[in-house]
């Protein structure tokens, strides 16, 4: 496992992390969860990521649970606040729903601080002079020591850059977007300058595109899968077109990728999460594992970066293209 700094700053996490929004999905079986954290550790993942939003809370709860065992020291955890319940102050991001977001997330945490906090959308109600500035004494009252932000805009994140230089506040350090295979433009293209300038690093979500990077879907959408689950409740046009939607042209990329995998002897999954880890702007990437089986085959993914050779990621970026 190579850990990684978070841009230019000091904090290094594991390349593969820990996310909980799958994890700790419908069943929120505890014992089930420490045993896929355990290995998780086991394996070198010190980074654990989860957000006030998931599963109404429970994913923060699940979690302190299942990190007990291990050092605080030892991990790097972070939570994400935007919605925090059905109160008129219980979601975006005012100074108000910030501070006892954060507030309530460590308590469901049991602990003192977490090492990062997200914004976990814009929120273009609230001034950004206001975020920023509950952020910053978020971070220097000791409940974080770094924030961050998901899903923003180059744009706002230069805002906000711009609004910490003014009022002498503590800058975000990182941000977390989708970034995969068929994902790609805010990544590689709309953030570039936030790299170079203020030297952001990335804590991807979805490698694997809500599971069609996987290549399960390629003849069909398997009883039980992520599709086939969520199709009568929203999450499809929810969830799964956010991250990139499931329709032909999508499956003939996913069918020729497929042959690359298999031509070097590996997983389309691992394939999938090698190359996102080839990008050197990607701090870690965040895997959504629902069983103990899945958490293993993707950790393989750190051994097939060595695979991906110029000529191989010429051949694939020929593909996505």
């Amino acid at each position: 496992m190579e850990y990684r700094k978070v841009g230019k700053w000091g904090l290094k996490i594991s390349e593969l992390g820990f996310g909980t929004w799958l994890t700790f999905g419908p069943q929120l079986d505890v014992d089930a969860s420490k045993k896929i954290i355990r290995d998780a550790f086991k394996e070198g993942i010190n980074f654990f990521d989860t957000a006030e939003a998931y599963q109404g809370g429970m994913a923060e709860y699940i979690l302190s649970q299942a990190l007990k065992e291990f050092k605080r020291e030892d991990l790097v955890v972070s939570t994400k606040i935007f919605w925090g319940g059905p109160g008129p102050n219980d979601l975006g991001l005012s100074r108000k729903h910030l501070i006892e977001g954060t507030q309530n997330s460590l308590k469901r945490l049991e602990m003192e601080y977490v090492d990062l906090v997200y914004c976990h959308r814009p929120d273009p109600s609230v001034p950004m002079e206001e975020t920023v500035l509950a952020m910053d004494y978020i971070v220097r009252s000791g409940m974080a020591l770094y924030w961050g932000t998901s899903e923003w805009s180059a744009e706002e994140l230069e805002e906000a850059h711009k609004v910490c230089k003014e009022w002498k506040c503590i800058e975000p350090i990182v941000e977390q977007p989708q970034y995969n295979m068929l994902k790609r433009d805010k990544v590689e293209r709309e953030y570039l300058p936030i790299y170079e300038k203020y030297g952001m690093g990335l804590t991807i979500w979805s490698p694997l595109n809500s599971g069609i990077l996987t290549g399960k879907y390629n003849n069909g959408i398997p009883a039980g899968s992520r599709f086939d689950v969520f199709k009568d409740n929203g999450g499809i046009k929810g969830n799964v077109d956010e991250a990139g939607g499931l329709n032909e042209k999508t499956l003939e990329k996913v069918k020729k990728l497929t042959k690359i995998s298999e031509s070097l002897g590996v997983k389309m999954s691992q394939l999938a999460i090698a190359w996102v880890l080839k990008n050197s702007h990607v701090s870690s990437a965040i895997l959504g594992v629902s069983r103990i089986e899945q958490l293993h085959e993707n950790l393989e993914a750190i051994k097939v970066k060595d695979k991906l050779t110029p000529d191989v990621m010429r051949e694939i970026d020929t593909i996505l293209r």
